[in-house]
């Protein structure tokens, strides 16, 4: 049996309650759907391939659904990602109008000064969305571009009222990022509401700081070469709040788009779910809202998997020989 070690947590972390966390890290993988919200309903599509055409056709199937129902459909979106370029395959190929949308970023990066992103910035999420979705759409079938939104230094005070004069989103589609965040809405943001719930959720767009785990998070991503590049992330950003997902007629969450093999999401998706509504975890708040939680398999899987496996071996045999030879074993 391994010694204990007990510790405080870091600091800049918002969220330090120990017991939540080792209580959460336990949930096993046959137990991570189970919610005594019925509302809240957590999914797991375990094989990955399956996993990401599942949101693709989640999307196209909303957009022709509203198609043939005759009405208007308002998608708010998260950051870009490579399968939207799917979206716009399957739009095409289906010939799908797609005039009736209105679609809203979740957010954008900004500089320290609050202004953010220009459209051509290589690093930002409106260059890439036009990149992976709204430019690959035939023009024909493409929605307006003044269908097209994302919030901005110019329009992040009227951006709330902006998807509610729509009769707000019909679906919000997202992610809980590694902090707990919801777009770019952080942790640390939650200090300044304490334990209200109800001024949380009225909490609209706003130019926020970015949290620590963030920046380091997003430096993980393609747009920011997969390097770890810190430097190469903002520092703040325009981003919607909690009242856009209460105010969205579903919410929609994807947890298994993470990097590589560091399926960082395992234990944040737990907290998120099972841990406390709080301010504190963002995305705790889909607990309480009529919402879904879709999980691929390997962030379902067990917590305790990776530290219970070796993450590295040694390729290479003629290693493992000197080591064999020298009296060093696998621990």
């Amino acid at each position: 049996m391994s010694a204990r070690f007990e510790y405080q947590m870091a600091r800049f972390l918002p969220f330090r309650d120990t017991a939540v966390c080792e209580h959460v890290r336990n949930i096993k993988r046959e137990d991570v759907c189970e919610h005594p919200n019925e509302n809240f309903k957590i999914s797991v599509i375990e094989d990955e391939t399956a996993f990401r055409f599942a949101y693709v056709l989640d999307i196209v199937e909303g957009i022709k659904r509203s198609l043939d129902e005759g009405r208007s459909y308002v998608m708010i979106l998260p950051a870009p990602n490579p399968h939207y370029a799917f979206v716009a395959q399957m739009v095409n190929r289906l010939n799908l109008s797609c005039r009736h949308v209105h679609t809203f970023n979740m957010d954008e990066y900004a500089d320290e000064d609050g202004n953010t992103a220009p459209r051509d910035w290589k690093g930002g999420f409106q260059y890439w969305m036009w990149e992976d979705l709204f430019a690959r759409i035939r023009p024909e079938l493409r929605m307006p571009e003044d269908q097209i939104h994302f919030p901005s230094t110019a329009n992040v005070n009227d951006y709330s009222a902006m998807i509610e004069g729509l009769g707000g989103a019909d679906v919000c589609y997202g992610g809980i990022g590694w902090c707990g965040h919801i777009a770019f809405f952080e942790p640390h943001l939650g200090l300044e509401f304490g334990a209200d719930i109800d001024a949380y959720l009225k909490a609209g767009t706003r130019i926020v700081e970015l949290h620590p785990i963030t920046v380091l998070q997003n430096c993980l991503y393609a747009d920011a070469g997969s390097a770890g590049d810190w430097s190469w992330t903002p520092p703040k950003a325009a981003t919607i709040g909690p009242r856009e997902l209460a105010g969205a007629k579903r919410v929609s969450f994807w947890d298994g788009f993470g990097c590589g093999d560091a399926v960082w999401q395992r234990f944040i998706s737990r907290l998120a779910a099972h841990g406390p509504v709080t301010p504190l975890v963002p995305a705790s708040i889909l607990q309480i809202l009529p919402s879904e939680l879709m999980l691929s398999g390997s962030v379902a899987a067990d917590c305790s998997t990776l530290t219970s496996e070796r993450a590295i071996r040694i390729a290479d045999p003629r290693l493992e020989a000197d080591r064999e030879l020298a009296g060093v074993s696998e621990r």
